[in-house]
């Protein structure tokens, strides 16, 4: 095995002398090539060229114009020839890499170096195994060699040929030497401080600190690839040296220097890869000291961080990276801005290692919760900084509030509290915690703040990013803050951030309008606006409780719709339609708004109808107010918002009054389903109405889908669920006024009415389907009616049938079949005389299906004579009407063919 490696190595040399030797010839040809352009004329050279060309211009005309003519010809033939002689050979023609040059020019290249690197290593370790020479000696023929290796990787690069050095500027054969060479020396410093104790910790660390950063200054000579192999061996220099008293404080001065150095080479070089692998590796390092070491010291990694942060707002990338916004970038290219990859990793690796300061410590400390908040904030004004971190920009913004709950939640859950003398544990402040919290929500609305005003309208795009960030991450900071470490009754504290949080908002707003090309219509300063409620509104959730803050949001609401008359900025409207949004919300959370057991019994006249109503008509009023709004997705959306308010005012109050006051989850009796099924189809009325006085998507499509609501209500409920034949329900005394009156007979007036409303405004189809719904359920309540006049008020289906009853049903159901006969034909309406005569089939059907075996003597005659003699009059009547059409006109005959 060692004779291969000694025969490989010698192949490598004798293949870098024959490459040698190769160079040389190459160099000899150009100059002799540079010796016969010399020999030419002074107009070798471009410049001169080009002088030689401006003096000609400047010079006076020649006596004699034939001989000047010939000169001139002359002359420019001769410096085509030089320029065409001056041009490097990969200007001519651009090659591209193939195979052959692939594993001629570059791969064998990094293979040999390998082979030199690892011929090295092997080299001493053959040494040890044969006992040739010494420890000592061994080490420092390696170090030796290494040294060798590197100056002979610079001695080849000074001669090397610049086209060669450009195209194959990743696989030089110096870098590969020096490589191999930089490995070498740290494999021999690691190997005299590891395996034979020959120097100490603290000279090997800086041995192979020192190896390491030369090897990146180095890379600033031989390629970007060196860079890599020297920060790889200053990101392992601390795992191969151990101590017996670690400190981070080394630990981390060492990666930040690290990190800057190779910072440092990457902004002279412009590369990308290295700061990325020192991000990561830095991460790592910062990870692992967090999660291995038994009480970690959370200032060295945090302070470690903060550096590449700065480095990377300042060194590299820096300001070099910023580019102007185009007008044309869509958001999938903001997203993926350069430099991404530095950006992308600094922000992951920052965020982790603040999750990480937090979960490590368990609540014991506030340094931790400092720490995450510092690295944070540092990467949030990298975002306002710098254009190109949009990456920052955002998972600031996410982390932020991470970091935050996390820390609520470990504080909550795991905390320890201190037992006093006496056993009992005194209540902890979390006043620290409180404004950390409040502090970094500041940070944000500051930062975006700067941003705005640094940038001005040039960046439309990560402007509005910040103008939502300044706002909606103080908001959700406080709001952990006060669920979690507030007082829930009335705090001062986070009452008082909130309004300020508004009022600042507000006010950089209108400097914004002020300020901005676009003035009211700029998106950024609107979004700000809206921020400014969403602050107001957590002021009132911190200061009031109950049904207080469910009125006060609405009424915060309408008041920006108010503040449209001076300001007529965009973003007021969907401020009330965000207040009508909370009310649902709150809605959602406590639908009695003050507790089950503070809620009235009187129906009507109870805190519902403050805490719903007031909410519902401010909802309505604004929709007014803004009825000719020039933003017809904000007007939709408020007229949506409070017919919905409304409706659901209307049917919490009947939902209570129908209960004896208490409002549960309870099923609905066929009455209170009655009412909702009556209050939808007065919606879908209301709607349509407004929709011909003020047209409106949401008039137009919300009454049709209340209609459509209230039909299957209708065929789920009325129909089969709550059908007091199939549960049931007692019907009531009165033989008129009772459950099926408002059941079935009331809902199938109004859909009579809603259908014949609606005949010349909304489609046929829809038309249709509600006067179908409207003939069934009046149907339903004469078919019950004939049963509770035969049964009582209990018309249970467990009581059977009557033949009375059986031969009732049939007159009835002719009747009915008639009467919608004769009403379709008077109205032109098709669906009613559909309706009719389907009706009639059922009755033919029952009649000889049902009547013939269930009917005895007088009622079987009567039966069929009734059922034939309406059929002859049907048949009679649409003879009448088919006769009074007139015929159609008649084709004129088709013109015979001649012959």
């Amino acid at each position: 095995m060692e004779l291969l490696l000694l025969i490989a190595i010698v192949l490598a040399i004798a293949w870098q002398r024959k490459t040698s030797h190769r160079l040389a010839r190459v160099e000899d040809e150009l100059l002799a090539m540079r010796q016969r352009i010399d020999a030419l004329a002074p107009v070798a050279r471009p410049d001169a060229v080009i002088a030689e060309t401006e003096a000609e211009t400047l010079a006076p005309p020649a006596e004699d114009t034939a001989e000047a003519a010939a000169d001139a010809a002359v002359a420019t033939a001769a410096r085509e020839d030089a320029v065409h002689d001056l041009k490097p050979p990969h200007d001519k023609e651009e090659t591209r890499d193939t195979l052959e040059s692939n594993l001629g020019a570059r791969w064998a290249v990094w293979v040999g170096g390998v082979a030199l690197a690892l011929g090295g290593i092997f080299l001493i370790r053959y040494s040890i195994e044969s006992g040739l020479i010494g420890p000592e000696t061994r080490l420092i023929l390696a170090g030796v060699f290494g040294l060798l290796l590197i100056g002979a990787g610079e001695a080849i690069r000074r001669r090397m040929i610049e086209p060669i050095a450009d195209r194959y500027g990743n696989a030089m054969i110096p870098g590969a030497l020096t490589a191999a060479g930089a490995i070498t020396l740290l494999g021999a410093t690691y190997a005299a401080h590891g395996y034979y104790g020959f120097i100490g910790a603290t000279p090997a660390f800086v041995l192979l600190g020192v190896i390491s950063l030369g090897t990146v200054a180095l890379s600033l000579l031989h390629g970007q690839a060196l860079a890599g192999l020297g920060l790889a061996g200053s990101l392992v220099t601390p795992a191969l040296v151990s101590s017996t008293a670690p400190s981070p404080w080394v630990l981390f001065t060492f990666l930040a220097v690290t990190w800057l150095a190779s910072a440092g080479a990457a902004r002279l070089r412009r590369w990308t890869l290295v700061p990325v692998l020192a991000n990561i590796g830095l991460g790592g390092w910062a990870l692992a000291y967090l999660f291995e070491a038994f009480t970690p010291d959370i200032t060295p990694p945090t302070l470690a961080l903060l550096v590449v942060t700065a480095g990377t707002g300042f060194v590299w990338p820096g300001h070099r990276a910023e580019e102007p916004s185009s007008s044309t970038e869509t958001w999938w290219r903001f997203l993926r801005r350069p430099p991404l990859g530095i950006t992308l990793s600094l922000s992951f690796v920052v965020l982790l290692a603040a999750l990480a300061m937090l979960a490590v410590d368990e609540g014991y400390s506030i340094m931790p919760a400092f720490a995450a908040a510092s690295l944070v904030a540092a990467l949030a004004a990298l975002g306002a900084g710098r254009s190109y971190a949009v990456w920052p920009t955002l998972l600031s913004a996410v982390g932020a509030v991470a970091c935050i709950g996390l820390m609520a939640l470990i504080l909550l859950d795991q905390a320890p509290v201190p037992v006093t003398e006496g056993g009992t544990a005194p209540p902890r402040s979390f006043g620290l915690e409180i404004a950390i919290s409040l502090g970094l929500g500041g940070v944000f609305t500051f930062l975006g703040f700067a941003f705005l005003r640094r940038t001005g309208t040039l960046e439309p795009k990560l402007g509005a990013l910040w103008a939502l960030s300044m706002s909606a991450v103080p908001v959700a900071l406080a709001t952990i803050s006060f669920l979690n470490f507030g007082t829930l009754a009335a705090d001062w504290i986070h009452g008082l951030y909130g309004l300020a949080l508004g009022a600042i908002l507000l006010g950089i707003a209108q400097w914004r309008i002020l300020r901005s090309e676009a003035g009211e219509a700029d998106r950024a300063a609107n979004l700000v606006a809206l921020g400014s409620f969403a602050g107001l509104a957590f002021a009132l959730h911190a200061l009031t409780t109950g049904i207080t803050t469910t009125i006060l949001i609405a009424v915060i609401g309408f008041a920006y719709v108010l503040a449209t008359r001076w300001r007529p900025w965009p973003a007021f409207p969907w401020a009330m339609g965000a207040a009508i949004v909370v009310v649902f919300a709150r809605i959602a959370w406590e639908p009695t708004l003050v507790g089950p057991n503070q809620l009235g019994t009187t129906p009507f006249w109870n805190a519902l109808l403050p805490g719903y109503g007031i909410p519902a008509l401010l909802a309505v009023l604004a929709a007014y107010q803004l009825r000719n709004w020039q933003d017809h997705r904000a007007r939709n959306f408020l007229q949506a918002v409070a017919a919905l308010m409304g409706m659901m005012a209307l049917v919490v109050l009947v939902r209570h009054a129908m209960n004896g006051g208490v409002l549960d989850d309870s099923v609905a009796t066929l009455g209170e389903q009655s009412i909702y099924t009556l209050l939808t189809i007065g919606l879908s009325a209301t709607l349509m109405t407004l929709d011909t006085r003020a047209p409106s998507p949401v008039f137009r499509y919300g009454s049709m889908i209340a209609g459509v609501l209230a039909t299957a209500n209708v065929l789920s409920l009325h129909v089969f669920v709550l059908n007091p034949y199939l549960s049931g329900e007692s019907t009531g005394a009165w033989p008129l006024v009772n459950l099926l009156l408002i059941g079935y007979l009331l809902p199938a007036l109004s859909y009579a009415g809603l259908a014949y409303y609606a005949r010349d405004k909304r489609p046929r189809l829809y038309v249709m389907m509600l006067a179908l719904a409207g003939a069934l359920l009046g149907f339903l309540w004469a078919t019950l009616s004939v049963r509770r006049f035969w049964h009582g008020d209990n018309i249970a289906d467990w009581k059977g049938f009557l033949q009375n009853e059986t031969y009732t049903y049939s007159v009835v159901w002719l009747l009915i079949g008639v009467a919608l006969l004769v009403l379709g034909s008077r109205l032109d309406a098709r669906s009613l005389r559909l309706a009719s005569a389907g009706l009639v089939i059922i009755t033919v059907l029952k009649v000889f299906l049902i009547d013939m075996s269930n009917l005895e003597g007088i009622l079987r005659a009567l039966s069929f004579i009734g059922l034939g003699i309406v059929l002859m009059g049907i048949g009679l009547f649409y003879q009448k009407i088919l006769a009074r059409r007139p015929a159609p006109p008649e084709l004129p005959p088709a013109p015979e063919a001649k012959a």
